[in-house]
């Protein structure tokens, strides 16, 4: 049992935990429901990074002791997980992967064109 002055620190750990796992699963529902490959690569990453982080924080809060690794954990996931993406999403360019109907500009190819 933790002692009553821990009990707000569990509180908001838990809280915070709780809104990680709403931002993961909305993640998940995001690459299920987007209409093409760049959507769902977006959809994965922007709403998986926030979860992930919030998750990583609310576990720091409840167990302080694991802060720093968590931390470094967290400081790992913003590096790498936007770069992944965008890596991802320049090679499903390069390969043709289809747009969406919805899809009116794409900034990549005016980009190339633009370039001697």
């Amino acid at each position: 049992m933790t002692p009553a002055a821990d009990l707000p620190l569990d509180i908001l750990g838990a809280l915070v935990l709780l809104a990680g796992t709403v931002f993961l699963f909305l993640g998940g529902l995001g690459v299920i429901r987007m209409p093409d490959a760049f959507n769902r690569i977006q959809a994965g990453t922007k709403a998986t990074t926030l979860g992930t982080i919030l998750t990583l924080l609310g576990a720091a809060l409840l167990e302080p002791d694991w802060s720093l690794k968590l931390l470094l954990i967290g400081l790992f996931l913003l590096f790498t997980n936007p770069l992944s993406a965008q890596v991802l999403a320049r090679a499903a360019h390069r390969a043709g992967v289809a747009k969406a109907s919805q899809t009116h500009a794409d900034a990549l190819a005016e980009d190339a064109a633009e370039k001697p």
